[in-house]
């Protein structure tokens, strides 16, 4: 079985993002969502999916999540903002699914 792997930034209505990596997206956001772990995420409420990659190869995922970690914050948002323009909660059609 081939497994995904996913890089993908949360958001908080202020505008704190933070940037992570799963192999179960849908799970992991659940986790963000519901504060199931302190931390980053749980302290500046960044419970919003606002974009996704995916890939089989997990090197390219951690190579991606380091590279995004380490663009300015206005790169971050351009990335964002240029494939989710509204800033809509991608997970909103497969979190409530589970």
């Amino acid at each position: 079985m081939i497994k995904t792997y996913y890089v993908y930034i949360m958001a908080s209505h202020s505008g704190v993002v933070y940037i992570g990596m799963t192999n179960d997206l849908s799970r992991r956001v659940v986790e963000h969502k519901s504060d199931l772990i302190d931390g980053f995420t749980k302290k500046y409420k960044c419970h919003y999916l606002v974009y996704f990659e995916s890939s089989n190869d997990v090197k390219v995922v951690l190579d991606r999540e380091k590279q995004l970690k380490k663009w300015n914050r206005s790169k971050k948002l351009e990335l964002i903002k240029t494939n989710n323009p509204t800033l809509k909660d991608l997970s909103a059609d497969f979190v409530e699914s589970r």
